[in-house]
């Protein structure tokens, strides 16, 4: 069976802004056949998620730019530009721009799949849009009430 190549230049990708963060995609599910998911994540200062887990895929993060500190269990790892890590399917984990300045990097998931979460929750922006606005609490909300559909635990602090 033939399959096309998937091209994107750099303003190109559907570009949606996710609770204060922007995310680009490069790559679906429906591109790949399932096998992954890859997107730019555009992650303003305090941006990122807070800790969750996955169930169903494996997470993976190249930082182009600026600085992510990462939370794996009771790990905290700061990530400069060049840094690799990846997430197995059950860990404990969040990301974020504890900086003044703008952090870029690149997410994978596979298999694929979470991108239609995003899809179902983010708010659509013009491609090539590099900054989103900070998150309502109705988006908030609304990916709380979403996450677990797609397999995803989100452990809040507790208040």
């Amino acid at each position: 069976m033939n399959h096309s190549a998937t091209l994107r230049k750099p303003a190109e990708g559907r570009t949606i802004a996710v609770v204060g963060d922007v995310y680009r995609f490069l790559a679906t599910g429906e591109e790949t056949r399932g096998k992954y998911a890859m997107w730019e994540a555009i992650v303003p200062p305090g941006g990122g998620p807070p800790p969750h887990i996955h169930s169903r895929e494996e997470e993976s993060f190249y930082i182009l730019e600026g600085e992510i500190t990462f939370h794996v269990g009771d790990e905290r790892i700061v990530a400069t530009p060049g840094t690799f890590a990846n997430m197995p399917v059950g860990s404990l984990h969040s990301f974020k721009n504890e900086t003044d300045k703008t952090a870029r990097m690149i997410l994978s998931v596979a298999p694929a799949g979470l991108e239609q979460m995003f899809f179902e929750v983010g708010v659509p922006l013009k491609a090539g849009s590099a900054e989103a606005l900070p998150p309502t609490k109705q988006e908030i909300e609304k990916l709380l009430a979403v996450a677990p559909n797609y397999g995803i635990e989100i452990k809040l602090p507790k208040s």
